[in-house]
């Protein structure tokens, strides 16, 4: 019997920004710790991603001594930090996808550092605790909550599916591309799929909904550089209803601690 073991554990603060490597992270209701709470904005409260601003990549984010700071990673003297519980308290309506949620704008000069490197208006905007934004219910098994992510609190891809498509490419891509909350060593390529419920350490997980990829996989998390692949690989292999699918979308059923090394043991497998 194969044995799934977490090998990594990633949040990522800000949407669309560098994520953070952890060894072990706190999973409360709406996801992991820090994960997808602060969000840039257009002038129109509109999400602002990397699919159409590639520069994105380029900035990495830390959280050390209760503060957030991000830095240009190929020029770390442009930098900014703010306090986690930094906010104006002027509450912003915002638009993720077809959802709008209340969002409070961090401060200005933050909005202004961001505006400078993006080269037109945006505000960075964080969730409050009192926003309950809805997962999709037709996925939903109890009106769970989640943050400025797509769609799912946490996201699971199985390093052995990185290893299948690296095989089918001339040059082989990082799993930050796929933006994952864990990764997972063990068992035959794509066999999240088959997951229904299962266990991390002492929490238990449903697989809800297999993870369609879009554009923002071609853009290399290092340069900020786009490509066509792994799209086009994928599209050959993994499209199911015109959709290119990789790993799987989850919700959470406890609240916990997780840690690289826990063991992944599934409860129910899909039919």
């Amino acid at each position: 019997m194969n044995k799934f073991v977490i090998s990594e554990i990633n949040i990522y603060p800000i949407k669309s920004l560098g994520g953070i490597s952890l060894q072990e992270a706190k999973l409360e209701e709406r996801g992991l710790q820090y994960d997808r709470r602060w969000m840039l904005v257009d002038e129109e409260g509109i999400f602002i991603t990397q699919r159409k601003h590639f520069e994105l990549a380029l900035l990495q984010v830390n959280i050390h001594d209760d503060k957030l700071s991000v830095s240009h990673k190929t020029l770390p003297e442009h930098s900014i930090s703010f306090s986690l519980d930094e906010d104006t308290g002027e509450q912003i309506s915002v638009v993720i996808w077809n959802d709008t949620a209340t969002a409070l704008e961090v401060n200005k000069t933050v909005s202004h550092w961001f505006s400078d490197f993006l080269k037109f208006k945006v505000k960075l905007v964080k969730m409050p605790l009192t926003e309950k934004r809805l997962v999709d219910r037709d996925y939903a098994s109890n009106n769970e909550i989640v943050s400025f992510a797509d769609g799912y609190p946490c996201l699971i891809i199985g390093q052995s599916s990185l290893n299948r498509l690296n095989e089918k490419l001339s040059e082989p891509i990082l799993m930050d591309r796929f933006r994952p909350n864990f990764v997972f060593t063990g068992g035959e390529p794509h066999i999240e799929d088959g997951f229904k419920d299962f266990y991390i350490g002492e929490v238990l997980f449903s697989a809800v909904k297999p993870c369609a990829r879009c554009v923002l996989i071609t853009i290399d998390q290092q340069t900020g550089e786009k490509g066509q692949e792994p799209l086009r690989t994928l599209a050959s292999y993994r499209t199911v209803g015109k959709k290119i699918m990789f790993g799987q979308n989850l919700l959470h059923h406890h609240l916990g601690s997780i840690q690289v090394g826990d063991e992944l043991k599934v409860k129910n497998w899909k039919d």
